[in-house]
C-alpha cells in the first residue's frame, strides 16, 4: 500500500511514523526545506511514552509528480497553507486513492453531507475560489478529526506528547469497505482509530471547544488553565459556545453537553499551550479562517447571530495582521 503524508509536521510526522512500522505500507512525504533534508537522512523519528521510534521513508520529494499516485494521501498542512498547496497534489490522486485529511477546524469538504438547506453548502472562508475542491474531490475524502498533541523540537523530529485518537467517518454518513480499510489501517498501526457514522458531529464537537481556546490563548499568550480559570474570560468563552451549538443545532450537529462540562474537561488537561499559540509564538499563519471564520459564514447561512464569535474574531484578526498573521485583504 502507497502511502503519501503531505505536511510531515507535528500531526503528519506521528501518523507517518507509525504507518511505517507496518511492513506492507511505504510511506512517502511531500516536504521541504530541512524537513526534506532530515527525512531524507534519518527516515521517520518520534518520541513517544519514553521511547524513540523510527521507519523507512519510502521517498520523499518536494515534487508531488516525484511521488506519484498513492492509494492514500493523509493531507496534515495547516490551514492558511492548502489553497496554494492544493493543486500541486493532483499527481498524487487517482480515481482510487482516499483523501485523509488530518487538520483542524472546518475543512473544505463540510457541506458534502450536510442536512436541509446546508447541504453541499461551499465554505468560502476556507476554499473561497473552489480550487481546493477541485484539486482534492471531497467524493474522494474520509474525513477525520484528530485527538492528539504533539510539538516539532526541530525538523523531521515529533515529541509526541498525549493522545492517540483518530475518529474517522464519510462525509455522506454511514460506513463504506473504504472507510472500514483506513480505521483497520490506523488500528493496526496503533492509533486508537474509531469510526463515527456522522463525522460532521465529530469534528463540531472537537471545533467547539477550539473556537474559543485558540482564539483566546493566541491574543492574550495564555495556557488554558489560566484562560479557564480567570472568570470574566471563561464566562465570555461560554456565550461564544452557546452560539457555536446553536449553529450546530441548525446543521445537524447538536451538542448536548453544557459549556460547563466541556470547560471541566479542558481544565483536566492542565497548562497546554493551543496550536494558535504556539502559531503565534513562532510567527506562523493563524488559522482563523478553519476555526472561526468558517463558523461565521455557516451562522449566516443559517441565520443564527453570533455577536460574541464576531467580536473575538475581530479582535483576533487585529491582532494577527497587526503581527503579519493575517491577510489584510478578505474579511
Amino acid at each position: 500500500m502507497k502511502v503519501a503524508i503531505v505536511g510531515a509536521g507535528a500531526i503528519g510526522g506521528c501518523i507517518g511514523t507509525r504507518l511505517s512500522a507496518l511492513p506492507d505500507v511505504a510511506v512517502s512525504a511531500l516536504a521541504r526545506g530541512a524537513t526534506l533534508a532530515a527525512l531524507q537522512t534519518h527516515g521517520w523519528r518520534m518520541h513517544s511514552g519514553g521511547r524513540q521510534l523510527t521507519g523507512p521513508v519510502a521517498a520523499v520529494a518536494e515534487d508531488a509528480t516525484a511521488l506519484g499516485v498513492q492509494d492514500l494521501v493523509v493531507v496534515a498542512v495547516k490551514g492558511p497553507s492548502l489553497g496554494a498547496l492544493a493543486p500541486r497534489l493532483t499527481p498524487l490522486i487517482g480515481p482510487q486513492t482516499v483523501i485523509l485529511p488530518a487538520m483542524n477546524g472546518v475543512p473544505w469538504w463540510f457541506g458534502l453531507g450536510l442536512p436541509g438547506d446546508a447541504a453541499g453548502m461551499a465554505i468560502h472562508s476556507v476554499d473561497p475560489d473552489g480550487a481546493i475542491a477541485q484539486a482534492l474531490p471531497p467524493a474522494q475524502v474520509i474525513g477525520c478529526v484528530v485527538h492528539m498533541a504533539a510539538l516539532v523540537p526541530e525538523p523531521g523530529l515529533v515529541d509526541h506528547r498525549m493522545g492517540q485518537g483518530l475518529i474517522v467517518g464519510e462525509p455522506q454518513g454511514g460506513s463504506s469497505p473504504r472507510l472500514q480499510a483506513v480505521a483497520a489501517l490506523l488500528q493496526r498501526a496503533g492509533f486508537d482509530a474509531t469510526v463515527e457514522p456522522t463525522i460532521h458531529h465529530a469534528l463540531w464537537y472537537k471545533l467547539w471547544g477550539n473556537v474559543t481556546m485558540n482564539p483566546v490563548s493566541a491574543l492574550t499568550g495564555a495556557t488554558a488553565d489560566h484562560i479557564l480559570d480567570d472568570p470574566l474570560v471563561r464566562a465570555f468563552c461560554s456565550a461564544v459556545m452557546v452560539e457555536v451549538a446553536a449553529v450546530g443545532a441548525h446543521i445537524g450537529c447538536a451538542i448536548a453537553q453544557s459549556p460547563e462540562d466541556r470547560h471541566a474537561v479542558t481544565r483536566k488537561l492542565g497548562a497546554f499551550k493551543t496550536s494558535m499559540l504556539q502559531d503565534v509564538e513562532a510567527g506562523r499563519a493563524l488559522e482563523l479562517d478553519g476555526i472561526v471564520a468558517a463558523v461565521r459564514e455557516i451562522a449566516a447561512r443559517v441565520g443564527v447571530a453570533t455577536p460574541n464569535l464576531d467580536a473575538l474574531f475581530g479582535l483576533v484578526r487585529l491582532m494577527a495582521r497587526g503581527r503579519g498573521l493575517y491577510p489584510v485583504a478578505g474579511r
